[in-house]
């Protein structure tokens, strides 16, 4: 069994932070789940141009609002406590933090190890 709190992580190496967001890193790769759990905070009036082309990320949003869009379709949705998107196509995206930081709770197939970074087109490279 795994018990972790929220609070045993900040301020750890599993608590990355960057100029939009900071992301605690819950549950990783050494878990050994297959998945990953990340509690993140987009911080507002900020955009974040992403695509995880090696992950399928699942993101539940219970703070905040903003918008994602779908780089390729233009298409724009809403995003408020209560809403859920996936990248299962890997899709590029632009997430924007429009009113109040949004706290989204992400889950990363395969699992992140907790040290990746964004590279320059907003992925994280392949596991292994």
């Amino acid at each position: 069994m795994i018990v972790r709190s929220l609070a045993s992580i900040l301020n750890t190496a599993a608590h990355v932070k960057g100029d939009s967001f900071e992301s605690r890193r819950i549950l990783l790769a050494a878990d050994g789940l297959g998945y990953s759990l990340h509690d993140t905070i987009c911080k507002e009036g900020t955009a974040q141009v992403l695509q995880y082309k090696n992950h399928v990320e699942t993101n539940y949003v219970i703070e905040g609002e903003g918008e994602v869009q779908n780089v390729a379709t233009g298409e724009v949705f809403a995003l408020s406590p209560g809403t859920v998107y996936v990248l299962d196509r890997h899709e590029e995206h632009i997430l924007r933090a429009q009113r109040g930081d949004m706290r989204i709770i992400c889950v990363f197939t395969p699992a992140l190890t907790g040290q990746e970074k964004h590279d320059a087109d907003g992925s994280y490279p392949a596991a292994g």
